[in-house]
Formats: structure tokens, C-alpha cells, sequence
């Protein structure tokens, strides 16, 4: 919600139909919430059902590192909601590994189906609707530590840089339509699956950017401080925003 000048608040995505891909915990989690309150009508999916679907949002399983799971997606999108106007790339993530070199080539696919194929693929089915109605909202979560680049997660940068490359060539060619495209890249944010994968790296030794104390705003973002950044994009408030890409770090991996 937002509030106006007199004090009253207001459902500032009323009618609207949003989809969110990972929203089972986390950030994606915290973005169904926030979208819901706006009054978006939602539909979230993930690999496998949550214990729990915060009340007025639907779910559908789907493994979006596929072209059939993209397809499933997409077709069950317009089956429950008719059609989309809020499209939110959430789905993500990557193990460590020693050193570049010991990942895995299966690993780096996955890391590219998952971090960067996904988002193309369910764009090429669902952007043309928003095309054609010159309306809609795309966001891509990409992450802070793209120019970082540490050496256990380089599949995973490596796949989050092509997405910000691609968010960018994708806004321009849509903008005329008056559809928007914008990524928001998070920093060290406190979910589960974060906490698990910083374990799992602290693991394999010391390395830059393990060190929560290096953030200068001096604490972990949360994931509503993502989902605050992501409700702005696709708000009528971000209405001359395109081809942006929102670092939500504290401060931790400054971009030129």
C-alpha cells in the first residue's frame, strides 16, 4: 500500500495480475506479500509446493529451468489469471564450488537454465500479451555481486551478468509499447537458502564478500527491503523507469 498526502492509503496495484517465480520463501516470498497488499491479484511457482501460500495468491508447481516447465508456467498463468501485467524474475541460485575450474558443466547449465534462460524464455511467452495491450511490468532479480565475481559462485554471475545484459536490450525494444523492464539486484539478504549457500561457501575456505561487516549501512538486507524496491518498479510510481537496474546491498558492492 501506499499512503497519499491526506493520510489515507491506497491499493496501488488494484486489478493488476502479477506473476512471481521462487516464491515459496525468502525474497520471493516477501515480494507475493507486498504485491498482494498492493492488491495485486498473484500467482506465485516454485520447484516444489510450500508448507504454506500466503492467503489470496495461487500457486503452481513448475521448474522454470526448462522450456516445458516455462510453457506450464505460462499457460497456467493465463488460466488462472487470465493474463499478466506484473512479471517478477525470482527464481535463482547456485552452489559453490573450490574454484572455477572444479565446476562442474552440468552445473554451469543449470546455473545458465535457471539464472538466465528462465527469464527469456517465460518473457517470449508472456511479453507479447503486454505488447500488444502496451502495458506491463517486467522485473529480473539479478544479484549485487555481478562485478564481485567470486570464484566459487562464477557460474552463477556469469549467469546473472547475461541477464542484466539481455534486461537492458529487452527494455529497449519493448519501451515503445509501453512495456517496462528494470532488474533489481539484491546484496547479502537473510533467507534460508542465503544462509545455507554462505555455509556452504565459508566451507571451502575464506574469500571476499563472506564478511558481513563489510556492508556500511552495517546489517543483512531483509528480503522486504528487495520486495520494497521490486513494488516500486512495477508501480505506476516507476512510470518513466526502464532498462534501470536497483543495487539493494547497503552499500556493499558500490557500481560505477
Amino acid at each position: 500500500m501506499t499512503t497519499t498526502e491526506n493520510g489515507t492509503q491506497t491499493r496501488e496495484l488494484a486489478g493488476k495480475r502479477a506473476l512471481v517465480t521462487g516464491g515459496s520463501r525468502g525474497i520471493g516470498a516477501a515480494l507475493v506479500r507486498h504485491l498482494l497488499d498492493a492488491g495485486a491479484q498473484v500467482l506465485t511457482s516454485a520447484r516444489s509446493a510450500p508448507g504454506t501460500v500466503p492467503d489470496g495468491a495461487a500457486f503452481v508447481e513448475a521448474d522454470v529451468r526448462t522450456r516445458a516447465g516455462a510453457q506450464a508456467l505460462a499457460a497456467a498463468a493465463q488460466e488462472r489469471l487470465g493474463g499478466v501485467d506484473i512479471l517478477v524474475h525470482n527464481a535463482g541460485g547456485a552452489q559453490p564450488h573450490q574454484s572455477a575450474a572444479a565446476i562442474p558443466d552440468e552445473q554451469w547449465q543449470d546455473a545458465l537454465d535457471l539464472n538466465y534462460l528462465a527469464s527469456v524464455r517465460l518473457d517470449a511467452l508472456l511479453a507479447p500479451a503486454m505488447r500488444e495491450r502496451r502495458s506491463g511490468a517486467i522485473v529480473h532479480v539479478s544479484s549485487a555481486a555481478v562485478p564481485l565475481t567470486p570464484p566459487p559462485f562464477l557460474h552463477y554471475t556469469a549467469a546473472k551478468a547475461a541477464l542484466e545484459n539481455y534486461s537492458r536490450g529487452l527494455a529497449a525494444e519493448l519501451a515503445p509499447f509501453g512495456v517496462r523492464v528494470n532488474t533489481v539486484s539484491p546484496g547479502r539478504t537473510a533467507t534460508p537458502g542465503g544462509q545455507a549457500t554462505r555455509e556452504q561457501w565459508a566451507r571451502l575456505g575464506p574469500g571476499p564478500g563472506q564478511d558481513s561487516t563489510t556492508v556500511p549501512l552495517g546489517r543483512e538486507g531483509l528480503p522486504d527491503d528487495i520486495a520494497h524496491a521490486v513494488l516500486f518498479l512495477v508501480s505506476g510510481r516507476a512510470g518513466w523507469l526502464t532498462g534501470s537496474n536497483i543495487v539493494v546491498d547497503g552499500g556493499e558492492f558500490p557500481r560505477g
